[in-house]
């Protein structure tokens, strides 16, 4: 007779049995204990989550290993442990033969002290976050062995987890493809000819077929993406979720799915030269969605049909303005591209994203610029108004179901390429060049469906990895929008609306913050201004001011967008970022409700260019408008602003 009995979110199973056995069991909610021992109404575990078990619970001690209050020693059966010790070092000596990576040896480590310790009666804690480690590496890592269930709404639980623990399967480092072969050239979408389209539709007609349990199948594939991006895995070595969106991960990890997925679909149709296309949403000629997806299995039916062809999309869609021309749009969006690509992107926190590391104190949420708009916000574009998130392509659990998700990533991995160029000659702006996002790792299945790791510092060349981007031209880089109003009028109109409408006066808004249920105004004064940098000196040192909105906080998990204006005489003209006044948006789309991912956000903007054209660059203090764009803003609070100043 088998009895349960629950301690919070753990279910430890407790079996009466006569002899010890060991037993793998996954707890609820998909926790895992990878090894339950058992003996004498008596039980030890290797658990996850140690934390989560309290004081009077039947476990007690610290790490991974735990251990019961009252352990009853096995005498006499030390021939027990010696046939298990016989059967662990047949397995190592297996595993040597097999040249298995660290992160396998870990997991064995746990199963050779369980036994050694069944021996001797007892199951010391093990540590494999050990503290000199942890004080050399901050990077970020999953731990395979948990997987948990996505919540992308509270009123919706989604299991992304593969049908076996990726901790169970061997796995290989990444290595480069031979770099005498041809590079795979990615094209724009709107270019592809009849034989291409025939033969990517042939590829993702097989990946569709293929069964859950291949993990090159089209919703593996798009399971993958729900897993990381929803916190489903934690971080190595912590309880803590893994999540790689909203900072400096964003780019790199993307990249790394979309060359698997690429190289998937060329082996399953025998073609080693096959390439990905890209969404050319930047270009005039490419801002529909692609007629391609419009047929046959590219197609997806969880989408926005008033957005079909030909209307443009909208790379600073806020839901709340539609119906635009599509003359008006191509504004709109050539105006997007060029504050968020070059003027508000000029160091490379500003367009990466906040430096995210592991454990406790490495957490950051702060996303770059293009992960703010145009990834977000197309995002939302394509996905169904009909669905309550907006499914398929408005929620990240299910974005990747829809094929054109790869074309869209596409195009951004395109942007981080684009940005390296047109900022190379900024001196900050070298490649990042910390250890711990060197080293950070994640896990892929290839063409052979061989689970594979791969680090950050692996695909920062693409020419490595043999592909490149078609050059197609980029208009947006000469969209240099313009000042509503003449600079030296609208101070004037700033300063009399200021004695009438007083805009606040702290730019730190209390230990509550203020809720952005309507337009917040703020006086933001400029730190810097006493010491009357000139422009020179400022280009000499390449300074670049940013406007940092900080202490973002949602209180509900919801899809929101506010703009950021600076110097806005009229906030009710401000209706995209056609107008100079435009610093930048903030943009959320709901991942998780886990309490645990909840962390407060910053947005940074640059705004060094901005405030030249609209001669504010020596003033002491500039007006800031935060615009909300939609009624859940009313779920959001605000901290304050203030002015910080990158090197």
């Amino acid at each position: 007779m088998e009895k349960k009995s629950k301690v919070h979110e753990w279910t430890v199973v407790t079996l009466p049995v006569v002899s010890p056995q060991c037993l793998n069991l996954r707890t609820q909610p998909r926790q895992e204990i990878r090894l339950l021992c058992m003996a004498e109404n008596s039980s030890a575990a290797y658990i996850t989550n140690p934390k989560s078990l309290p004081e009077n619970s039947h476990f007690k001690g610290e790490g991974g290993v735990w251990e019961p209050r009252k352990w009853g020693i096995m005498e006499g059966r030390w021939g027990f442990g010696v046939t298990l010790a016989l059967i662990m070092a047949t397995v190592m000596l297996f595993c040597l033969s097999m040249r298995v990576s660290e992160d396998q040896y870990a997991f064995l480590g746990d199963i050779k002290n369980m036994i050694l310790g069944i021996s001797v009666g007892e199951i010391p804690p093990q540590h494999h976050d050990v503290d000199g480690e942890k004080k050399r590496k901050n990077a970020l890592s999953p731990n395979l062995t948990t997987c948990d269930v996505s919540f992308p709404r509270p009123d919706l639980s989604v299991d992304c987890c593969p049908p076996k623990p990726e901790s169970e399967e061997p796995f290989i480092d990444f290595h480069f493809p031979d770099p005498s072969s041809p590079l795979r050239l990615r094209r724009p979408v709107h270019l592809a000819d009849g034989d291409y389209i025939a033969k990517y539709i042939k590829a993702v007609s097989i990946m569709k077929s293929l069964p859950y349990d291949d993990p090159r199948s089209f919703r593996r594939q798009a399971d993958v993406h729900c897993i990381y991006c929803t916190g489903a895995y934690n971080q190595k070595y912590s309880d803590l979720p893994l999540n790689v969106h909203r900072s400096w991960l964003f780019f790199p990890w993307h990249r790394m799915m979309i060359y698997f997925h690429e190289r998937i679909l060329g082996s399953l149709i025998g073609d080693d030269n096959f390439a990905l296309l890209f969404w050319n949403w930047d270009n005039p000629a490419g801002m529909v969605i692609p007629e391609m997806f419009m047929n046959g299995p590219l197609v997806d039916g969880d989408r926005e049909i008033s957005h079909f062809p030909p209307k443009f999309v909208d790379l600073n869609y806020d839901s709340l303005v539609e119906g635009r021309e599509n003359d008006e749009q191509l504004k709109m969006n050539m105006a997007t591209m060029y504050t968020q690509m070059v003027s508000g992107a000029k160091t490379t926190e500003l367009f990466m994203g906040c430096s995210y590391k592991a454990g406790e104190g490495g957490g950051c949420d702060g996303p770059g610029t293009v992960e703010n708009a145009p990834h977000n916000t197309v995002h939302y574009w394509v996905g169904s108004g009909l669905n309550p998130g907006r499914e398929n392509m408005g929620s990240f659990y299910s974005a990747a179901r829809d094929p054109i998700f790869y074309a869209h990533h596409g195009n951004l991995d395109r942007m981080w390429e684009v940005w390296r160029r047109i900022h190379g000659d900024r001196p900050y702006n070298s490649d990042i060049i910390d250890p711990d996002w060197l080293d950070s790792y994640f896990f892929f299945h290839d063409e052979k469906r061989q689970l594979v790791r791969i680090r950050i510092r692996d695909v920062l060349n693409i020419t490595n990895l043999r592909y490149a981007y078609e050059e197609v031209p980029l208009p947006w880089l000469t969209a240099h929008p313009q000042p509503s109003v003449p600079p030296k009028i609208a101070r004037e109109l700033l300063n009399l609306r200021d004695l009438d409408e007083p805009f606040l006066r702290s730019a730190d808004f209390g230990p509550h913050g203020r809720t952005l249920d309507t337009t917040i105004r703020v006086k933001v004064h400029r730190p810097k201004m006493h010491n009357k940098i000139s422009k020179k000196q400022k280009d000499y040192f390449q300074e670049e001011e940013v406007l940092v909105v900080y202490g973002i906080e949602l209180k509900e998990e919801k899809y929101v967008k506010f703009d950021v204006y600076v110097n806005a005489v009229d906030e009710t003209l401000m209706v995209g970022p056609v107008f100079r006044e435009f610093a930048g948006t903030f943009v959320n789309i709901p991942h998780s409700v886990r309490p645990v991912m909840r962390r407060k956000s910053n947005l940074k903007l640059g705004i060094s260019e901005l405030l030249q054209d609209l001669e504010a660059d020596e003033d002491e203090s500039i007006w800031v408008s935060l615009i909300p764009r939609g009624e859940d803003c009313m779920h959001v609070s605000i901290d304050g602003v203030r002015i910080e100043y990158m090197h």
